[in-house]
This record gives structure tokens, sequence and C-alpha cells, in this order.
């Protein structure tokens, strides 16, 4: 069973199925793909270009980590990542790619790269991949897709079989309850694998969509899987700003292309903070803005193509072009409004190089995972290259190490004591709103020990009020997620409290 349609999940649906696994698929989209991370990403996925190796690659991957990542789960990354994209993406699924007029693959640069090495579809890539993935799972007779569910907690062999005498054994997840159609109903499975992406909800400004409440963070937790780095919450530097406007991601493929941020009287401020001037990790670039933010007491800053031309702007960044002219900014005449939004956690369950976490039966894949990659600060385009990886790799470890490994029978799990009393709407938003508020207050781009102290007795609180609410609630996918809003919250408070060393994406003053 695999919980999480994003890149992660159907790319480990794809590789089991061929190696003659039968997967359950679990999304929470009425039909995929769905809103997830994978589908709003824009800028687009590392690939290889003429004078790269994959020793530049992770030279690169360690630099932007801050030097913290795990050497072999880089090196693996480097080696693996580029021949899925092209076995993958390319040959199997035909994602479209934009090639240039001679027919050859285009590639542009992102922060911290030493070279161009990102392939792209104009600037809505996920889109492009998710598509292309989902079409090749939904041709495929052994993948089972279960839209429209949600994930409530993992099944436990010593909390939730019908024996008593199992909570002796080694402890080992037996599958999922599993919410839909207002029941739930136990899923068991040889093996498990949350794929559930990321957590970016939890903050009051994010670029990631709806569902990446960090429900895969939480159900872990709660069954004791290991959490590790989860304090590298990486915020991306250019949101859109406007008042009646989402925080929409602007592409770091902008500054790729030429884009220079400046301020309000037009300042090019970046050469003052790093040597690598707009095209520096995205933490160094993200708390330049918030210094010149604090400094001019202004609302925003300002990412400048006006000096590009502007058909190559309209044609390389046409989702982002008609976002922008919606709120009345024609970003080929004048500069757009830009804050910093929460964007990617660079922690997450721990696993090993094969999705592997600390509890047998269960595996984990993509940005709900922390493999060592990211280390403190995530390079650019490199989240979609893991998920495509582990997915991958997670499913071979599968197929050769759980085959004998019998189903567990669904007879010998507790059923769902299912209650009745409704949530008040006006309770959950009023809630969601505590904890974003809250974790951008005092766990954002800078963090002071008296800020997240505060933040602990709030979620404290307020957990224990959602928690005791949940036990006699009917079950909604809205309950769900606030319960695991205010679960993954608290464990990125947990990490950060803990780490007193400021690097990468986690600064404390």
């Amino acid at each position: 069973m695999i919980i999480g349609a994003g890149a992660a999940g159907a790319t480990c649906a794809l590789r089991a199925a061929d190696l003659g696994l039968d997967v359950v698929l679990i999304a929470n989209c009425e039909e995929l793909p769905g809103e997830s991370n994978t589908r709003w990403a824009q800028g687009g996925i590392v690939y290889s270009a003429a004078g790269d190796s994959p020793e530049r690659l992770a030279a690169d991957i360690q630099a932007a980590g801050c030097g913290i990542c795990l050497p072999e789960a880089v090196e693996q990354l480097a080696l693996e990542g580029p021949r899925l994209v092209r076995e993958v993406l390319l040959d199997r699924c035909g994602v479209p790619f934009d090639r240039g007029a001679s027919g050859a693959l285009d590639l542009t640069e992102e922060g911290a790269h030493s070279l161009p090495r990102i392939i792209h579809v104009k600037d809505t890539t996920g889109r492009a991949i998710a598509e292309g993935l989902h079409r090749a799972v939904a041709a495929n007779p052994r993948i089972r897709v279960l839209t429209g569910a949600t994930a409530v907690d993992l099944i436990m062999r010593g909390y939730h079989s019908t024996r008593p005498t199992d909570v002796y054994k080694r402890d080992r997840c037996l599958g999922a309850y599993v919410l839909k159609d207002d029941r739930v109903e136990p899923i068991t499975a040889r093996e498990t694998v949350l794929a559930t992406g990321g957590l970016g909800q939890i903050y009051l400004h994010t670029t990631n969509p709806p569902t990446a409440r960090g429900d895969g963070v939480a159900i872990g937790y709660r069954a004791g899987a290991r959490m590790v780095n989860l304090e590298y919450i990486q915020f991306h530097p250019t949101a859109f700003y406007h008042r009646l406007a989402p925080r929409h991601l602007l592409s770091e493929a902008m500054r790729g292309e030429g884009a220079r941020l400046v301020t309000a009287k037009g300042d090019a401020f970046m050469p003052r903070y790093s040597d690598l001037g707009d095209l520096a990790p995205r933490d160094v670039v993200a708390r330049a803005i918030h210094e010149e933010l604090l400094r001019s007491g202004d609302a925003c800053v300002f990412l400048d193509l006006t000096h590009l031309d502007p058909s190559f702007v309209r044609a390389r960044f046409p989702a982002n072009y008609e976002f922008c002219l919606e709120f009345g900014v024609d970003m080929t005449r004048e500069p757009v409004p830009v804050v910093p939004a929460a964007h990617y956690s660079c922690g997450g369950i721990g696993v090993d190089l094969a999705g592997h976490t600390n509890i047998a039966g269960l595996r984990a894949v993509g940005e709900v995972s922390c493999t060592g990659v990211h280390g403190a600060n995530r390079l650019a385009s490199t989240s979609l290259l893991e998920a495509l990886t582990w997915g991958w790799l997670a499913a071979e470890g599968v197929a050769s190490e759980t085959a004998e490994n019998p189903v567990p029978n669904a007879g010998e799990v507790q059923r769902w004591r299912l209650e009745s009393e409704s949530a008040d709407p006006a309770l959950l938003k009023q809630d969601w709103m505590t904890i974003k508020a809250t974790m951008w207050n005092h766990v954002g781009l800078v963090r002071t020990t008296q800020r997240m102290n505060r933040a602990l007795r709030i979620l404290r609180e307020l957990q224990f009020e959602v928690e005791t609410f949940y036990r006699r609630a009917r079950l909604t996918d809205e309950l769900l997620g606030l319960r695991n809003g205010a679960q993954a919250a608290l464990a990125v408070v947990h990490a950060a409290l803990r780490n007193r060393v400021s690097r990468g994406a986690h600064y404390r003053i």
C-alpha cells in the first residue's frame, strides 16, 4: 500500500507493479492528478549537461546543504537520478520537456548550481510530470487507485491486533486505517509506503497546496517513526505578494534566466549578501529579503524581469505571467512584488537508501521522508529528483525483501469505532489559523528560544483540545488534517528547540 500519489508515490507504484506486486494507491483527491507539491512544482528537475558529472552535482548538493548532507544518499541521487529521469520521465512517460531549435533539451540554471542542468516544461514542470506518471499508473492493471481516501493512522501490530499477546512481539506496520465515504476501514499490506508530501500549510504564508498538511509526518510520529531534521524548513524567497492573492510561487528559474531582486527604490541588493548574487542558496536569499524588509520597513521586495525580452518572458513563464496579470502586474513592464514563504521540509521521517524507516513494514519516500540528501537546505530542483529516485528504489526493495511475507489478515485487526459528534467548521478554521500564525510568527525565518517556547505552549494546549474532540467526533478529511497539522507543527517546534546551531534553513538569534 502506498499512501500518497505525487511523484514519489506514483513512481513507487509503477516500479512495484513492474516487479509483479499488487498495489493499492491511496489518494485524497477525487481524481488524479490531484493537488500536490508535485503538481504545483514549477522550475524543473535536475538532469545533466555537457561538462557535468555525478561528482559535480554531489558537490553542489553538499554546498547548498551546508555540509551536513548524508554523503551516501547524495551519491545515490547523483548517480541514479539523471538516469531515472531519462528512463522513466522521458522514455516511458513521454513528459514533453522543452527543447531548443536543434531538438536538444533546454537546460536552465538555478540557485547554487554550478552550471545549467535543469530541464523544464515552461513553468509548469510538476504538472507535466504528474500527468505523465498518472497516465502510466492508470494503464497498469496491477495498480488499484483508491481516490477520495484519507489515511487516519497506521495499523501497528502491538496496538491494533485482536490478539493481546501480540503486544510482546516486535512491532510492525500492518497497513493503515483509511477514511472513505464516511467509513473507516483497515487496509492491510505486506509493506506500507508513506508518500504524503510536505507540511507547508502549518505556516501562514506558503507556496504549498492545501493538501500539504503534514499528514505523513503526523501519522508516522504517532506510530513511533524516527524524525530527522524537521527544523530545516526551507522558505522560498519569491512568492507573489498581493493582499488579494495567495502566496503563489514565482519560480527560481526566473532568476536563473536573469531576473534580479531589487528594493522598492530599485536597488539590486543580493550582491551585498553573497558572491553568487541572485543565485545564492534559498536560505541566504530568503534571509537577505528578511533583512532588507526590516531595514526599510517595506512590505515586500521586487523581482525585476523588465530588462529581459518580453516575448521570451511570456513564452518561458506563461503560467506565472498570466497569474500576475490577473492581479494587475505585467512582469514584462514592471517589477513583481515578492516575499518569502514556507516551501519545503528538508527533514521528515528518517529513512535509509531503500526508504526503510525504523518501523518494520513501513517505508517513506518523497518530501515526507528525510533521506539525508538535503541537509540543512535543499538545492533547487532536487525535490522531484529525490522523489523519483527513492520511489523507484524503495519499490525494488519491497519486491526483493517482502515477497514471501504474507499479507496480514484484516480479520485479525481491531475494527474502527465510529463516533458521531459533528465538527464546527468555524472552530476548525480558527484552530488552523492559530497553528499557521503561531508557526509563522515564532518558528519562521528567524527564531529565538523565547519565541519557540511560546509556540510550544500554544500548540500543546491546542493539540490537547483537538485530540480530545477528535476522539468523539465524526471523522472528516478536514478534521484529520487539523489533527495532523497540530502534531506536525509540534514536531517541528521540538526539533527547532533541540538544535542550538544556526545552519541553513534553521536560523536562531
